[in-house]
């Protein structure tokens, strides 16, 4: 173990920069998409299997345990590793479905790019007329030969725009229930009848976007998975965003020091209240890492469960408790640079709770499998989906 250590700090020293104190804190791509910057940080790792240690080798990992995955993960919190939010797609969630739902050839084919970031990858899931409910989802792929042809819509597509790739759910047979009727593909975003709209957030990004198929054409060999098993490959897939979507899943943790040095240059450092609520949040970041460690270690080892929904919801309330207090501390000042990175984390927090899937759906999932509590009513579940009610109107 220690001298996979060693080998972990002495590649990392060649081929990174050591973190600095005052370097720009951005989470989950806050303020900017600055693509350079993280694909520079995938080049740099690149054939040493850093990125995604976990991965196996033939695909860019480096087939490591968890327990050297945790070395890895400690070890880059000493050098600067940028907000890889515009990778954590590919890296965080399609990677893993990949190795658990795809084909060698296509594990060969994807996985190399992503780990060194030649090739970006968004999720192609939620639909305007489904809601929270996604395996109410109405797009349409229709078997013609060797090929799929798609037609519908996707919305809330983070990193639509300068994605290469999207992990695309879309039901193939209407008259089974609707768990049951639905593919899930690799779709090229350059293909023909493929129309990406951006959609600009009230903190100025412009992360999601909103995507039209219009007799998209996707070839046999790019569908993942078997026909009709695209519910599981969401759930796959569904099970590592709830932690990568949170702030302890985004490969830069919380920095909790910069708001002691803010504390101290308000002034406020000696102030019980303040020293508490910053006592707190050292905690429940440590408790953070920790949950998210026990949640990947689970998801790897083919058990993907509960504990990312818990995750999500720590992460949340993580994420809107700090920012909280920075805007406590800063006062009316925290209003007064449109353009700075604090403020840009004060308009960014509510959306923790929306993006990677709510809340509110979180607590169900808590609440059901690992509180046991009694199922939501759920009187569509066996029904094929053209006879739901506005099923015509998808």
């Amino acid at each position: 173990m220690d001298d996979f250590r060693a080998w972990v700090r002495a590649e990392l020293a060649a081929r990174l920069s050591p973190r600095r104190a005052d370097a720009h804190t951005s989470v989950l791509g806050a303020g900017s998409d600055d693509l350079v910057a993280s694909r520079g940080y995938l080049h740099a790792l690149a054939g040493s299997g850093l990125a995604v240690p976990s991965w196996p080798k033939d695909y860019g990992g480096l087939d490591a345990t968890p327990d050297n995955v945790g070395i890895v993960r400690s070890e880059l919190g000493g050098f600067a590793v940028p907000d890889l939010y515009p990778y954590l797609v590919g890296l965080e969630l399609v990677g893993p479905t990949l190795l658990a739902h795809g084909r060698a050839e296509q594990c060969a084919r994807w996985l190399p790019p992503i780990a060194n970031g030649e090739e970006i990858w968004c999720q192609l899931f939620s639909e305007p007329g489904a809601g929270s409910d996604l395996a109410g989802l109405a797009t349409r792929a229709t078997r013609d030969g060797d090929e799929w042809r798609v037609n519908g819509q996707k919305v809330w597509t983070s990193r639509g725009a300068y994605a290469r790739f999207g992990l695309l759910l879309a039901r193939h047979d209407v008259s089974v229930p609707k768990h049951r009727g639905i593919t899930a593909f690799a779709l090229d975003l350059r293909a023909d009848g493929v129309d990406v709209r951006p959609l600009r957030q009230m903190n100025g990004d412009a992360h999601f976007t909103e995507v039209f198929l219009d007799d998209a054409r996707i070839a046999d060999a790019d569908r993942i998975g078997e026909v009709g098993d695209g519910w599981r490959v969401a759930l796959t897939c569904l099970s590592y965003e709830r932690g990568a979507s949170t702030a302890g899943g985004t490969g830069g943790l919380l920095d909790v020091d910069r708001l002691v040095e803010l504390a101290r240059a308000r002034g406020c450092a000696s102030d019980p209240v303040i020293r508490g609520e910053l006592a707190r949040l050292v905690i429940d970041t440590r408790v953070m890492g920790y949950t998210a460690r026990r949640a990947r270690d689970t998801a790897r080892a083919g058990r993907p469960g509960p504990e990312g929904s818990g995750m999500k919801i720590r992460g949340a309330a993580l994420f809107k408790s700090y920012t909280a207090l920075a805007a406590r501390l800063l006062g009316a000042d925290a209003a007064l640079d449109p353009h700075g990175e604090w403020q840009t984390l004060f308009l960014t927090a509510p959306s923790i709770s929306i993006r990677g899937g709510t809340d509110e759906i979180q607590r169900n999932i808590v609440g059901e499998r690992v509180l046991g509590l009694p199922e939501e009513p759920r009187v569509d579940r066996a029904l094929p989906f053209d006879q739901l009610p506005g099923a015509s109107a998808r």
